[in-house]
């Protein structure tokens, strides 16, 4: 029997790749590859690619680039791209990389085994020509849905596939593979995005907004609860917009209860939410549904009106502080995060002093800052009132030790709060790690436990916050959690 074919994803940016990366892996095995963890073990090493901001795309060039050097000395015979940033430029990436032995575009996922077949043959797989994906659906979002079968969408694959088909263990599996044993997995809600933000490209490569089914989202997380996950977090370019193309922009509300219900999801989170959008009855769900937790991950970007009219964005510093008080109204210990760019083309001394008004006054858990710099084939890349690149750099230094100071604060004002912590890594010699309600993973800071006795990855236990290291939280766990926690894992 000739050996089977392995390869090797290695997954840079967003939450949303990672989704895209398990389909990938789940069309791989069930066409017969076996997947391994090290590029150095793999035959073919897939690189699922970022193209966000310029750091992300560095970051994905390097990725590729080391995977290139295994060909050297290791088993690795191919390196290919796949991802956004693969997607955004085609050609012109594997013209100035040709240490990528392949460049493929989200229309080459549903064909991924013959085109490493191909390339890991000696073969040549043309690079895609680049197109703006917002024209292959229907302007009107209650059209889209009927063209959605004719248009690649990476982490859409749908459930009930036929037997042999899917890697799972019953007929509710997706066309997905899970790459690692975590107690979290992200379930994309949707794809693309509708919003016109002139400082991002993202909608030109990923396309409109198209919502998935809720019988595939909820197909999805059965499987995934299947496979031992305790937590859901939903991700897309913009969750409120759940629905709309199906009919109904409140659907969101409906679905959050019954995926709060599946057997063994201990917790659903939400993610990607526009202020804008933000409804009274979105709100009351995600502030009072068992399960659900009371976390907004809420895309503010500035503060200061002329900044975010610049930026195609709508609110100011008053309004986004009155929607943060309707949350803590109904959920006063409610998690919120968001992301800022500063440096904005005509931003002003008292357009960042607002910023700073909302951020002293917003009580954030975690704070992004980005300084601002052109994408190319955006708006704000023409824009002519650049403020200079040591401007931005000096503006970016000074926001981001606010906000390291800000999230510090918000993190004492927990001492005493109880939360529960999803125990995420257990190391005799570091400790026990997990996260609270009010963190997503990787973004939003941890939990550190000061026992671990009788705990396991996975396990939900309750605990009082009893010390703080910057963002992070140390906690202890409470008298006759762990033995509730031994209980609930059952």
């Amino acid at each position: 029997m000739p050996e089977r074919r392995t390869v090797a994803l290695v997954t840079l940016g967003c939450a949303r790749n990672e989704v895209d990366s398990e389909e990938l892996a789940g069309r791989l095995e069930a066409d017969g590859w076996q997947l391994v963890e090290d590029a150095a073990d793999a035959d073919v090493a897939v690189v699922n690619t970022c193209g966000f901001v310029e750091a992300a795309k560095k970051d994905s060039v390097d990725a590729l680039l080391e995977a290139n050097d295994l060909k050297d000395h290791g088993r690795t015979q191919a390196v290919v791209a796949v991802g956004c940033m693969a997607e955004r430029y085609g050609k012109e990436l594997a013209e100035a990389l040709p240490e990528a032995d392949g460049v493929l575009g989200f229309d080459d996922y549903a064909d991924i085994s013959d085109r490493l077949q191909t390339i890991l043959s000696g073969g040549i797989h043309a690079a895609h020509t680049p197109r703006d994906r917002r024209k292959l659906l229907p302007i009107s979002p209650a059209e889209r849905q009927e063209s959605a079968a004719s248009v690649a969408l990476p982490g859409h694959g749908p459930s009930d596939l036929p037997e042999g088909v899917a890697p799972a263990s019953g007929p509710r599996a997706p066309l997905r593979r899970r790459l690692d044993g975590a107690p979290v997995a992200s379930v994309k809600l949707a794809s693309g995005c509708d919003r016109r933000c002139s400082f991002c490209a993202i909608p030109s490569f990923r396309g409109s907004f198209i919502s998935r089914r809720p019988s595939d989202v909820l197909n999805e997380t059965r499987w995934l609860a299947e496979q031992g996950v305790k937590e859901i977090m939903l991700v897309s370019e913009n969750n409120t917009s759940y629905g709309k193309d199906l009919g109904d922009i409140r659907l969101l509300e409906s679905l959050l209860p019954e995926l709060a219900e599946v057997d063994g999801i201990e917790r659903v989170r939400v993610s990607y939410l526009q202020p804008a959008e933000m409804r009274p009855g979105l709100i009351d769900v995600l502030t009072s549904t068992p399960k659900v937790v009371p976390y907004f991950d809420l895309s503010f970007q500035h503060s200061a009106p002329d900044v975010l009219r610049a930026m195609r964005r709508f609110g100011d510093t008053d309004r986004f502080l009155e929607l943060l008080d309707t949350i803590r109204s109904k959920a006063p210990e409610a998690g919120v995060r968001s992301n800022f760019i500063v440096g904005f083309p005509g931003e002003t001394e008292w357009d960042l002093a607002e910023l700073e008004r909302f951020l002293n006054g917003a009580r954030l858990d975690a704070i992004g800052v980005f300084g601002y710099s052109d994408e190319e084939g955006t708006e704000a890349a023409t824009y002519e009132n650049k403020l200079d690149e040591d401007v931005v750099a000096e503006r970016l230094a000074h926001i981001s030790r606010l906000a390291e100071d800000l999230v510090s604060q918000r993190a004492e004002e927990r001492l005493g709060e109880t939360v529960h912590v999803l125990v995420e890594s257990v190391d005799e010699e570091e400790g026990v790690y997990g996260r609270a309600e009010h963190q997503a993973p990787e973004t939003d800071g941890q939990v550190l436990l000061t026992s671990g006795e009788g705990l396991s990855v996975g396990r939900m236990v309750e605990a009082k916050v009893v010390g703080t290291e910057g963002v992070d939280l140390v906690a202890e766990p409470l008298t006759g959690s762990l033995a509730c926690s031994e209980e609930a894992g059952r």
